[in-house]
């Protein structure tokens, strides 16, 4: 049983690791939870998310996309958004020619919503594959890769109509066999005008940074989102040790998997050191669980700052970074004791080492703007 603030639903609880088989058994016997106007096979909208993952990117039923998004469909990434169905399609066809034999095992799926407002599912999943197909880096090596992604999807009626993406893509690149450092150096960015201007992270005037109190985790939803406020940009990094159980487990971009509290303090001193005005905005948060059995909380954010500190990411370049990030964290009896935090990192080397493009010349429609 997932429990939600509403009454609890029948519905699978990734707590409890059904594999793709309990799915497939489960198909055609009947809804568990109201789903107007979703395929008659779907039994609840975690076995929906798993299930048309399953079959565009494994069976290679790619046509379904066309049931499955909207038209104007729209996808939100680091490197941009992408806009309608036909190009969802696409990126599938383009993607599927690099990963023939991509497997996306899901590893957990919170979601809140119902039929009548539209459904927000954060599925985690774990990816391998190998490259047998031609990459914008080259032919292909015969090379596996094993990585983390998040995909955030609002959904209505059957349809995706917006879809929030992230995965560690420097781990992808490295084994295969490629430097993201020099693959970045060598990306054509389009051109940007310099940004200008502080970041909004703190107040205007002389006033500190707002620190929130950290309510109870009986309110999961807010105590996530008042540790990452503090955490990130109050800059009160004790958040960690307070919050954070002593054998906390993070998995973060670039493969790494930290335990405790002094890898991880040091993981968020790095990252503000690169970035001094660095500044996280939560977009969206659902959970799912209860106080006796745990929580688990997916919180969607923005990451902002100027690149003006020494750090893994080279020599301060001055350049804006503006990238898409997605934590899981699992709460129990009060304390952080897990989390998935992912945001793409090679999109970040690109944004700091990319060449800039040539600026285009205003047509006379824009002159006459």
């Amino acid at each position: 049983m997932i429990e939600t603030d509403s009454a609890p639903l029948p519905v699978f609880d990734f707590a409890d690791r059904p594999d793709y088989s309990e799915f497939v058994l489960a198909a055609d016997t009947g809804p568990r939870q109201p789903l107007k106007g979703f395929d008659a096979d779907y039994t609840d909208i975690v076995d929906y998310i798993v299930r048309c993952t399953h079959k565009i990117w494994e069976e290679k039923a790619i046509g379904l996309i066309y049931t499955h998004y909207a038209h104007n469909a729209t996808v939100h990434t680091s490197s941009g958004t992408i806009y309608g169905r036909e190009t969802v399609v696409r990126n599938t066809i383009q993607n599927q020619a690099m990963w023939g034999d991509l497997r996306a095992y899901a590893d957990d799926v919170i979601w809140s919503g119902d039929e009548r407002s539209g459904f927000y599912t954060s599925h985690r999943h774990h990816n391998t594959a190998t490259q047998s197909g031609y990459t914008e880096f080259g032919p292909p090596t015969g090379r596996k890769i094993s990585y983390w992604g998040i995909a955030d999807c609002l959904i209505v009626e059957n349809r995706i109509v917006e879809e929030w993406l992230t995965h560690d893509g420097v781990t992808v690149l490295r084994q295969m066999g490629h430097d993201p450092m020099e693959l970045a150096r060598r990306a054509v960015l389009p051109y940007t005008p310099h940004t200008s201007g502080e970041i909004d992270r703190l107040p205007t005037g002389q006033r500190a940074p707002e620190f929130l109190t950290v309510p109870s985790a009986e309110d999961p939803l807010a105590f996530i989102a008042a540790i990452l406020q503090n955490l990130w940009n109050a800059r009160l990094v004790n958040m960690v040790r307070e919050h954070y159980a002593a054998g906390h487990l993070a998995f973060l971009p670039d493969s790494r998997k930290l335990y405790g509290h002094g890898d991880y303090e040091n993981f968020v001193i790095t990252l503000m050191a690169s970035f001094p005005d660095l500044a996280l905005t939560i977009g969206h948060q659902c959970v799912l669980g209860s106080e006796e059995r745990g929580y688990r909380v997916a919180t969607r954010f923005t990451l902002q700052g100027t690149h003006e500190g020494y750090g893994p990411y080279g020599a301060p370049t001055g350049r804006r970074i503006f990238l898409i990030g997605i934590s899981h964290h699992v709460i129990r009896e009060g304390k952080i004791v897990q989390e998935w935090t992912l945001f793409d990192e090679f999109v970040l080397l690109k944004q700091l080492h990319g060449q800039l493009g040539t600026p285009v010349a205003p047509g006379p429609a824009e002159e006459s703007v």
